[in-house]
């Protein structure tokens, strides 16, 4: 497994403090509409005339994976102290404020351990001017307010819980939108900073120890998820209409890689298509690395074997150098997004029915991406864990019945994501290796 890459199952969350408060309140301007992927409205009648018109509400609570907020109008931060303040005009119909909502402004809501220790934000209608809340800095541009806690630091939801939604959430401002993130981790934050750079024009401001008073008049809290699902986006839900595929070209420009297509099988007599095999660590990891490496050779392949690299940039370059990628189902199959279009990733999928997880993960986010997808499951014998357990277990028998939804997570991470590795049979593989290689000769020209 590439260093710096962990297991799918749960990472250990990074030691974030709790307790971030935020205030916010909706200013009633005339004739003032929201409307962003939530579709939020609010409309009153001219001056003098307060005529409550239709009202929503200004946060969206309905996508399964993320809560997200906006406001337009007079609104004031005020980083270190937690607060964020939404000052309503004198008159308005929300003149007296007292609404709010809370939410954690991270791309996992679902589940609980993932947000135990990403900071609560309370947005709220507010009355008044209070002289604490006098802006030291007015910005002319949009600010974003955000977290990077939860799982972070596992390179899967580095991906699907921060890079994808703030991709959605932030690229429609051409770069002219404040980042105010809370939960900053610096390393964590040095990985990525090319992203943050191609998505904002802005140094970032680091929320919990700001204590300048900033003032915007529009902030979006939380980050968008157009699909409830990992790794996916939903055009029809997308005000831009967004895709997989327009993310993965956003990636690669971000590190300013230069293939875009993958080589043509035949085309250049003196060139072969590159393999890439990437390695485990730790846990399912191929126990045969060398005889793999033999028989892609004799099938026509160049090979290279990595175990992924921290330096993101390096390790993409070389990542979309190659037309097929393969290895066993795991974080470090995120990679795929640094490939060119059309090449060519193969999963393999460890013993134990793991049917349901590989395509959840990895299946419909690449064919959505326009990658070609292959899917290998081992069977008996190409797992280690006939040395752990007797071939009666119900390892073997009843895999289905160690499933999450029939026994509990830690029993089934442990038995079949942990304690796997595979011996892959390579004459029952090279079949997959040779219909890569009709897929790219038949791939699309454009």
């Amino acid at each position: 497994m590439a260093k710096g890459f962990r297991n799918l199952n749960r990472a250990k969350p990074q030691n974030y403090g709790i307790g971030l408060l935020a205030v916010f309140g909706l200013v009633a301007l005339t004739y003032v509409t929201m409307s962003r992927t939530t579709g939020l409205r609010f409309s009153v009648g001219g001056a003098g005339d307060y005529v409550k018109a239709e009202k929503r509400p200004i946060c969206d609570l309905s996508n399964r994976k993320s809560d997200i907020c906006e406001a337009d109008g007079d609104v004031r931060i005020i980083g270190k102290d937690t607060r964020m303040v939404y000052v309503a005009a004198p008159g308005s119909v929300d003149a007296q404020g007292g609404e709010s909502w809370t939410i954690k402004p991270y791309a996992r809501k679902w589940d609980p351990g993932s947000g135990a220790r990403v900071r609560e934000v309370t947005l709220k209608l507010v009355h008044g001017d209070g002289e604490d809340r006098r802006c030291s800095v007015n910005h002319t541009v949009p600010a974003m307010v955000f977290a990077v806690g939860g799982w972070t630091g596992n390179y899967f939801h580095d991906f699907v819980d921060v890079l994808v939604p703030l991709f959605e959430t932030a690229h429609p401002f051409g770069g002219e939108v404040q980042f105010l993130i809370a939960n900053m981790y610096p390393p964590w934050m040095d990985k990525y900073r090319p992203f943050f750079r191609k998505l904002s024009r802005y140094e970032i401001i680091e929320y919990d120890n700001d204590d300048t008073v900033r003032c915007f008049r529009h902030v979006t809290l939380g980050l968008r998820c157009t699909s409830a699902e990992d790794f996916q986006m939903e055009p029809s839900k997308s005000p831009h209409g967004y895709t997989m595929f327009d993310f993965a070209k956003f990636t690669r420009s971000v590190f300013s890689l230069e293939r875009s297509h993958p080589l043509r099988v035949g085309e250049q007599a003196d060139k072969k298509p590159r393999l890439m095999i990437i390695t485990r660590a730790l846990t399912r990891r191929f126990m045969n690395v060398e005889e793999i490496v033999r028989m892609a050779e004799e099938v026509g392949y160049e090979v290279v074997v990595a175990e992924g690299d921290p330096d993101i940039s390096k390790f993409s370059r070389i990542v979309n150098s190659c037309d097929v990628l393969m290895g066993v189902h795991g974080s470090a199959l995120t990679n795929m997004v640094f490939l060119p279009t059309y090449s060519v990733v193969i999963q393999v999928v460890p013993w134990g029915n793991l049917d349901w997880i590989a395509g959840h993960y990895f299946r419909e986010p690449s064919k959505q991406m326009k990658l070609n997808y292959l899917e290998y499951s081992i069977n008996e014998e190409e797992t280690t864990l006939t040395a752990l357990y007797p071939r009666d277990h119900a390892v073997f028998k009843d895999p289905m019945s160690l499933h999450p939804q029939n026994a509990d997570w830690d029993t089934f991470s442990r038995i079949f994501l942990k304690e796997q590795n595979v011996k892959l049979d390579v004459r029952r593989f090279s079949p997959f290796l040779q219909r890569a290689l009709h897929i790219l000769e038949e791939q699309p020209r454009e």
